[in-house]
C-alpha cells in the first residue's frame, strides 16, 4: 500500500494523470491503494483477502457513476463538479466520453451540475441521471439524447442519482437533493421530500416512496424480487431491502444493513451498489465498500482509504471497478455481477 501523497507524486512522474482531460498512455502496471479486511471466512468465497486495489487514473474532483460497456469493452464514469462523463479502457487508457454531461444551461449550477448514476440498457445506450438538468435520459443512435423522465405529476425531480433496470424494462431510480445548488434549501425546489421511482416502459412515472431523508444508491437481487435502497443520510445510513410485486411497486420495506457502528471506521457515507450474481451486495459505506451476504451479514469491506462513491461490475463480470473520490479503481473477485 502507497500512501496519497506518495501517489500522487508517482502518477505526476509518469505523466498519466488527467488534469488535462487527454488521452493518456496506458501503464503496464497501476499503484495500489487500501486493503481487503475480511470480517468473517465466508469472505474468502469472493474475493482473495490478499486482493489489490488498483488505481487506473485520477485527477477527479468527484467520481461518480460507474458503468461497463461490454460491447466496447470500456468504463464510463461521471466526474459531477465537471459535468463531464470521462471514458477509460485498458488498451486506450482515458478520454473524455460526453461533456456536458448533465447540465446544459448558461447559468451557474452550483458545486455538482453534471451527471451522476450512470447506466447501459439492454440495447447498449447510455441511460444518465442528471443533476443540473434534473431528469433521467438516454444517450441515442448518432449520439443525441432523449428525455426519459424529468418530473413526477408536473413537479420537477429533484436531481436524479443513481438506477437501475430490470429485465423488464422497468427503470428504478432515486432522486435526493444532492445536485441542487443550495440542495433542501434551494428556491428551484418542487417537493418537498425525496422519492424512488419506477419509471415504466411506456413512460409512466411511478412514486414508489418518500420515506428516504437522503436516498442513493439502488439495485436489484438476481430474481428481481428484491429492491434495495441505500439512505446516504450521516445521521442513519442504511440500506433497505423492498419486496417486489407484480406490477413494479414495492411492499414494506426493512432494515437490511445499518452502517452507523462502523461510522468511525473512515470516511464515506451509504451511496451506490453492485450485486453480485449470488445475491452479496458490494455497497460503499464508511471507510470503503462493504461485502453484504443477501441476508444482510458483513463479510468484509474493501478499504480504499478515501470516500468510495459507487461501484460496477466489468471485463468478464468478476472485476469490480470503483469510483473512489478523485480515483477510478478496480478490485479482482471470484464472483461475477450480474448480467455477465
Amino acid at each position: 500500500m502507497i500512501s496519497k501523497r506518495f501517489l500522487f507524486a508517482w502518477i505526476a512522474v509518469l505523466g498519466w494523470a488527467v488534469f488535462a482531460w487527454a488521452n493518456t498512455d496506458v501503464p503496464s502496471n497501476y499503484p495500489t491503494i487500501g486493503k481487503i479486511n475480511k470480517m468473517d471466512g465466508r469472505l474468502d468465497v469472493l474475493i482473495d483477502p490478499d486482493a489489490k486495489i488498483e488505481v487506473l487514473a485520477s485527477g477527479f474532483v468527484w467520481s461518480e457513476g460507474p458503468a461497463w460497456n461490454k460491447q466496447g469493452s470500456f468504463l464510463v464514469f461521471s466526474d459531477i463538479p465537471r459535468n463531464v462523463v470521462m471514458k477509460w479502457s485498458e488498451t486506450e487508457g482515458l478520454s473524455v466520453f460526453m461533456k456536458p454531461s448533465g447540465y446544459t444551461g448558461i447559468d451557474d449550477y452550483g458545486r455538482e451540475p453534471g451527471s451522476n448514476g450512470l447506466l447501459f440498457d439492454s440495447e447498449g445506450r447510455l441511460t444518465l441521471c442528471e443533476h443540473g438538468d434534473r431528469r433521467v435520459s438516454v444517450l441515442t443512435e448518432g449520439g443525441g439524447k432523449r428525455t426519459l423522465a424529468d418530473n413526477y405529476r408536473g413537479k420537477r425531480f429533484n436531481s436524479p442519482n443513481d438506477l437501475v433496470y430490470a429485465s423488464n424494462g422497468n427503470l428504478y431510480f432515486t432522486d435526493p437533493i444532492y445536485g441542487l445548488p443550495k440542495r433542501e434549501n434551494d428556491s428551484k425546489r418542487e417537493m418537498d421530500y425525496c422519492g424512488v421511482y419506477l419509471l415504466r416502459p411506456d413512460g409512466e412515472v411511478v412514486l414508489l416512496t418518500k420515506d428516504f431523508s437522503r436516498p442513493n444508491g439502488i439495485g436489484l437481487s438476481p430474481d428481481e424480487k428484491t429492491l434495495y435502497v441505500a439512505q446516504s443520510d450521516s445521521a442513519a445510513p442504511i440500506v433497505r431491502s423492498f419486496p417486489i410485486r407484480n406490477d413494479g411497486s414495492l411492499g414494506e420495506g426493512k432494515l437490511f444493513f445499518d452502517a452507523l457502528p462502523y461510522k468511525g471506521d473512515g470516511v464515506g457515507n451509504c451511496d451506490g451498489m453492485a450485486i453480485d450474481q449470488d445475491g452479496n451486495l458490494w455497497a460503499t459505506g464508511p471507510g470503503g465498500i462493504y461485502i453484504l451476504s443477501p441476508n444482510g451479514d458483513l463479510l468484509g469491506r474493501i478499504e480504499t482509504g478515501e470516500h468510495s462513491s459507487n461501484c460496477a461490475w466489468g471485463d468478464d463480470g468478476s472485476t469490480l471497478y470503483m469510483t473512489v473520490d478523485m480515483y477510478v479503481c478496480r478490485v479482482k473477485t471470484r464472483v461475477k455481477g450480474i448480467g455477465f
